[in-house]
């Protein structure tokens, strides 16, 4: 039975707590060493790391089922090499030159369902099909700078790169994709594997099924603090009153939560107890200012733009949720630049007046218009249309439509908007920020086959691709960090894109439930080896 908002109501006021939701009652609700998650899609895909077309309750499962050789403090990102912490990697150490990466394996860790021990011949097998260009897998952009990867025993492994990254723990070692699978149960389960899946992680897969989630269970023989819950039960639940009404009852421990102005104050006003976790920064949320069309190919209407918009005002709206981006990197992450590290002409502190007066200079005494196009999903279409009431007392016409999601992105590929706003996670490899929305190797195409740079940076007006290249080959982690800064500053002096909020990813949270830390920042996941019932 698929759950809609109406079954949910009839099977609440039938057997409350306990009732169906269309999810086994057994497994998703009524075992009390349970703890239950619901996530903001349909239903589950697989759990398997390297899948392409993942959702974010398929990264909630796959976050516990498996791991990677290092990883990020619990509840928030290391931002700084020395940061991350060994998990299937007891230790590593780095070649002077940033080049050659060199990790010690963790001995006796135990595959689940008697797969055995997991070696270096795992690791290889596992980076060696991200490398592969034959084999479609998720995340393989992350990969594209490993030259080799190399065992010189069972528990040694060496990574050469093409590039110098001092932080490639960050960028690639302990990402999702980067996840250890069992050579033995991936060659052997094949097409199953996905709903049968075999990692090191605190918990085991039990079944993957539409109706029921994901279910897992603790892991006897797990290498590290045993989970402290027998059971973690991952639901997908699409519907937003229907998710927050089995949050509401009781019948979920936790969910997904919205991502629009006010959500955090209703659920509140619902229950003053819940527990929000929030990561911080979150999503990066990017206006792109098409730069091969007029008006924007004026710098004066850029910066008009960019005085119009008040996105101190905008994260206000969302609360705690939300911070103002000064450039087009957060500001948690090292590389970032505070008003007071720039000139005053680049501290574009709102002023309406003054983008009435751009524009005038540029020719546009009147105002001008400009048409674009949004996503309806809430944060996009909530953020486009504030944006679209202050530009207003700019004499800036925003002439917005709200269309399908995936019709949206389909169309940004197409090169079709003018001015597409952009949401994306990052995490503090800030390399990546720069590469994929404002490398002049980015740039859209009319065909499709340009990736995120919707603005044409460095294909319409020179842009920051020397800083890049120069940032490559820099191994010493400071001086890299100090190229990052001048890639903000040229964008901030050039304005093809403008960096409007950070967004935080948030859970509501039963009290009942002790996740064992707090959550400060980090990908749309967290591990769950530690909650219990308090």
């Amino acid at each position: 039975m698929k759950l809609t908002r109406r079954n949910f109501l009839v099977a609440a006021g039938a057997v409350g707590a306990a009732g169906s939701l269309g999810l086994p009652v057994g497994r998703a609700f009524a075992q009390e060493q349970a703890i239950s998650i619901a996530l903001a899609a349909r239903a589950p895909t697989v759990v398997n790391p390297q899948q392409t077309g993942l959702t974010g309750g398929d990264n909630w499962a796959i976050y516990q089922v498996f791991e990677t050789l290092v990883r990020n403090p619990d509840g928030k990102f290391a931002t700084r090499p020395e940061e991350f912490e060994p998990a299937l990697a007891e230790s590593w150490e780095m070649s002077p030159d940033a080049k050659t990466w060199t990790y010690k394996l963790r001995k006796g860790v135990q595959f689940h369902k008697g797969y055995g021990e997991m070696t270096s011949e795992d690791v290889l097998f596992t980076f060696g099909r991200q490398l592969d260009p034959e084999i479609v897998t998720n995340g393989k952009i992350q990969f594209a700078n490993i030259e080799s990867i190399e065992a010189s025993d069972d528990y040694t492994v060496v990574i050469k790169l093409k590039q110098p990254d001092p932080l490639l723990n960050g960028s690639t070692v302990s990402v999702l994709a980067a996840s250890i699978v069992s050579k033995k149960a991936f060659e052997e389960k094949g097409e199953t594997f996905g709903v049968d899946a075999v990692g090191t992680g605190p918990f085991v897969v039990e079944s993957v099924t539409e109706q029921g989630g994901i279910a897992l269970v603790a892991f006897d023989e797990y290498w590290d603090e045993p989970a402290a819950s027998a059971r973690l039960n991952v639901t997908f639940i699409a519907d937003t009153t229907a998710r927050t009404l089995a949050f509401a009852s009781g019948q979920v421990d936790m969910i997904e939560g919205v991502r629009s102005p006010g959500w955090i104050q209703t659920m509140q006003q619902r229950s003053a107890d819940t527990l929000f976790d929030m990561t911080k920064p979150g999503s990066f949320n990017f206006l792109h200012l098409n730069l091969t069309r007029a008006p924007l190919d004026d710098i004066r209407v850029r910066q008009a733009l960019r005085y119009a918009i008040d996105n101190t005002a905008l994260a206000s709206a969302y609360g705690e949720q939300a911070a103002p981006m000064v450039g087009i990197v957060a500001s948690q992450f090292e590389g970032s630049v505070t008003k007071d590290e720039l000139p005053e002409e680049l501290r574009y502190e709102y002023n309406p007046e003054k983008a009435k007066a751009l524009l005038a200079e540029a020719g546009h005494p009147n105002g001008i218009t400009i048409s674009c196009y949004t996503s309806q999903r809430e944060d996009y279409a909530a953020i486009m249309l504030m944006i679209q009431e202050q530009l207003r007392a700019a004499n800036i016409t925003l002439d917005l439509s709200i269309i399908d999601h995936n019709a949206f992105h389909g169309d940004n590929r197409l090169d079709k908007n003018n001015m597409p706003l952009n949401s994306s996670s990052y995490g503090p490899a800030v390399m990546n920020v720069f590469l994929q929305q404002a490398s002049a190797g980015a740039v859209v195409k009319a065909d499709g086959t340009g990736q995120g740079n919707f603005n044409h940076y460095g294909e319409a007006i020179p842009g920051i691709d020397d800083l890049i290249a120069r940032a490559q080959q820099e191994p010493d982690f400071e001086k890299r960090t100090a190229l990052f800064k001048e890639m903000e500053k040229k964008i901030l002096t050039d304005l093809p894109m403008l960096g409007i909020i950070t967004l935080g990813y948030v859970v509501a949270r039963n009290p009942r439930v002790d996740i064992g830390f707090p959550v400060e920042s980090g990908f749309a996941y967290w591990s769950l080896r530690k909650a219990r019932r308090a």
